[in-house]
């Protein structure tokens, strides 16, 4: 074979071989980039939305009191369902119970968290995290006394009152239960105290100490 054809040849493969080199390297590296930015991006996304899940979650902390079995006899047989008495509170002076039925546990649960949230009462809080004076409150036959405790002292309390008291915000302050311990009439008369509760200025207003017509000279 001649030179000239030898070398004409040779430049034709060359040039083959360039062609391919510059294909491969552009195809693989533009599909690698969509991939390797698109990854991660998407499992971001994922994470924040998790992140902004868990934060509405949070916004009141939940707790179950009492779970019951109710057995109604009828025609057929016997109907079960189940009640579920549940306390929730944000700890910074807002607290709501609720009790639900339904005829499996989880659902009896969901459905008393979601009455609680429609159904929600303020406390005054005090300095110390306690309640500003003593009260008795009433439900039924049950009666729950309250009393201001220093700094320190906690909260002592059966279940259902603790519950209240934790989930609202309170951290010092004794109880006393009387009469009928059931849960959800406890909490009830817990709620009843707490109704009962009256700020410094409402005691002083009561005891005619405030005199309305009277203003400081910084008002006038």
């Amino acid at each position: 074979m001649p030179e000239e054809m030898k070398k004409e040849v040779a430049a034709d493969k060359k040039v083959a071989v360039e062609k391919k080199g510059e294909v491969k390297p552009t195809d693989k590296k533009a599909e690698g980039k969509p991939g390797e930015h698109a990854r991660p991006q998407h499992g971001r996304n994922r994470r924040d939305h998790g992140r902004m899940r868990r934060d509405e979650r949070k916004e009141y902390e939940e707790r179950v009191v009492d779970i019951n079995r109710i057995s109604k006899t009828v025609q057929g047989g016997r109907h079960m369902r189940f009640s579920a008495l549940v306390v929730i509170g944000d700890k910074k002076g807002k607290y709501g119970f609720a009790m639900e039925k339904s005829g499996e546990v989880p659902d009896a649960i969901k459905k008393s968290l979601e009455a609680a949230r429609h159904n929600m009462y303020n406390i005054h809080i005090v300095k110390g995290a306690t309640i500003a004076h003593e009260v008795m409150g009433k439900y039924g036959a049950t009666k729950v006394y309250l009393k201001p405790a220093p700094a320190g002292t906690g909260i002592i309390a059966g279940g259902p009152v603790r519950a209240i008291l934790e989930l609202s915000g309170l951290k010092n302050v004794v109880s006393k239960v009387y009469g009928a311990r059931a849960s959800i009439n406890v909490i009830r008369a817990t709620h009843n105290a707490i109704s009962q509760l009256k700020s410094y200025r409402q005691v002083r207003e009561l005891r005619g100490l405030v005199d309305e017509h009277h203003q400081p000279e910084e008002a006038k």
